[in-house]
Formats: C-alpha cells, structure tokens, sequence
C-alpha cells in the first residue's frame, strides 16, 4: 500500500479515506487482453485500465469502429463502398463517405510521395491473384491489365463526394493503408477513454499508445523465413510500427514466391526484399510506407525513409540481410 503522510490541513480521517481510494485503484488496475480476428487477420489489444469494465467498454468501442472500417473498406464486403466504387465508378461518379474521400486523398498525396511505389489501384491486376488456391494471371492478362494500375486513374471530388475512375478495369485495394489507419484510430479512442497505456496490432500493423508502465514496448520483427524466430527487437514507446513481408499471403511455384505485394510497375510481386518494418508517429504513413519501401527496395527504400522526419525502417533483403535506415544504425550514420 502507498505511504501516506500526515498534512497539517488535513484531518485523520480524510487522510485515511484518501489513502484507501488510491489503494482500491491500485488493486483494481491491471491489464485487459482481447484477441481475435478483425479485417481479414489477428486483431490482438492489450490495455491498461484502472477500472476493469471502463477499459473493456474501450475495447468494445475499438472492436466497433473496426467493424465499421470493415463494412466501409473491404473489397471482399460486397455492399462496401470500396465494392460499390469498383463495380460502377468506371461508369460514372459513385458518391461515397467524407471518411472514405479523406483515405482516397492520403493514399493519392503517399503515391506521389513515393513516385508511385504505392498505388491502391495495384488492384486493377492484384486481384487475379488466387493466394489460397495458388492461382496467378499469364504474362499476357498481366501486359493487358497492366496500363490500368496508375493512381491517377481516381478521380476525387470533395466537394461533391464522389470518387470516378477514368479507365475501364480500375479497380482499388485498401489494404495497404486502411489496417494502418484502423490501429491509429483505435489508438485515439482509447485515449478518449482515458487509457494511458496500450498495444494495439492488426496483422502486421502495430500502435503502442505510451509505455508499458513505466518501460518500453519491446516489439519483435519476426525472420521471414523462420515464423518462430525474431530477427530483430525494437524497444519503444507511443509510437506505430508496421511491417510488410512476402511471407503472409503467398504460395510458391517453380521456385518463385508469389506474393500480395505487387510491384504497380510490372504487376508482379515485388522481390528485392523479404520484409520491411516502418516505425513511425502515425500508423496510416507506417502502413503504406512498409508497403511502399517493400517495392522500392534497399536503397532507393533507405534514402526515402532516411529522408522523412520522425520514421524508420529496418529491411530484410531477399538474401536475409539485415538493412538499418539512418537513425537506427550507431552513431545515427
């Protein structure tokens, strides 16, 4: 029990009382796990709550706006807005949610950030992927469906709150930013809910939200080539990580891994490198910069992320090599 010590304004009595309501508190404070399956993968919250039924009523709230997210940006809801978009927004504008037409616009200024690296309309040739039944398109549909992946086939109007897509065979995926964006969300409602301390993860995309009580997080990087090995620990504090790697959707074939990202350049899976992890204040910019550095490779990745204030990156090449940007190598060189 915490020490108390007498104050002279204060009566005995008082002094007691307040003393058992910090000790109640203590008793009472713990830590609140949830895992389960959210937006096509492992959803796993870990939450510091000093009363045990407000932090599960803030899990619920977080496990409510994922759904949400969910029903909203899925290609594989068919009433979502991302399915409506791909299936009439060829035609004619599709009016969709202010919430939707911000992403669409985060996801169009990383494009250009990144030269193209991230695209969402990879999707345009992505989708004739079969992962689960390892099924991929001929050289001649990927050549033929190839000109339709280019970001700047989406046309976005704010104003009127409409997305068109300006070709024939468009067609988008959020995947690569909109877990990242569901785990920065879930980080701000929690701390509407008063929680000081949390680690959020979905899938690969990961927001610590301050410290594990009084210490750092210790995040794993996981060695893509061995599931029940890290490669690296980080030790953290109120930051996003997030992690993109060649080994989560895949099936092989002639001794080539075929895998869900996909270079927007020959709409083939990207393979200069293993797995990419992004550390960084916002967990929407992690999400697509792993994405986006994973396609670019070692040294084109490393000199863009050596170049944004505030994130990082660890890179596993496809020899399994080790690649640290700037800040994280000693000396910081």
């Amino acid at each position: 029990m915490p020490r108390c010590r007498a104050a002279p304004s204060l009566g005995w009595k008082t002094l007691l009382s307040a003393c058992l309501l910090v000790a109640a508190v203590q008793a009472h404070a713990e830590w609140i796990y949830h895992r389960g399956d959210m937006m096509g993968t492992s959803l796993r919250l870990t939450v510091w709550h000093a009363d045990r039924p407000a932090g599960e009523s803030a899990i619920a709230a977080v496990i409510a706006d994922m759904q949400r997210i969910n029903a909203l940006m899925s290609p594989y809801v068919a009433d979502s807005e991302l399915s409506r978009l791909n299936s009439r927004a060829a035609g004619a504008p599709v009016a969709v949610s202010p919430e939707l037409i911000r992403l669409l616009q985060q996801a169009r200024a990383i494009s250009e950030l990144t030269g193209g690296a991230f695209d969402v309309t990879y999707a345009s040739v992505g989708h004739l992927y079969d992962y689960r039944r390892g099924v991929k398109p001929d050289r001649d549909t990927v050549d033929q469906r190839l000109p339709a992946i280019d970001y700047r086939h989406v046309t976005i109007d704010p104003e009127a709150g409409t997305v068109r897509y300006e070709r024939p065979g468009v067609r988008i995926d959020l995947g690569g930013i909109a877990k990242g964006y569901a785990v920065e969300r879930a980080a701000d409602i929690l701390r509407q809910h008063g929680v000081g301390h949390a680690q959020v993860s979905l899938g690969g995309d990961t927001r610590l939200v301050g410290d594990h009580r009084g210490r750092p997080w210790v995040i794993g990087i996981r060695d893509p080539r061995d599931p029940e090995a890290t490669a690296v620990r980080v030790p953290l504090v109120d930051e996003a990580v997030s992690t993109s790697g060649d080994y989560e959707r895949y099936f092989e074939e002639g001794g080539i891994r075929y895998h869900h990202i996909i270079d927007p350049d020959t709409g083939q899976s990207a393979d200069a490198v293993q797995s990419v992890t992004i550390l960084g204040p916002n967990a929407t910019r992690t999400d697509a910069f792993s994405t986006s550095v994973f396609v670019m490779g070692v040294e084109r990745g490393l000199s863009f992320i050596n170049a944004r204030d505030g994130f990082e990156a660890v890179i596993v090449d496809s020899r399994g090599t080790l690649h640290y940007s700037a800040g994280l190598r000693p000396g910081g060189e």
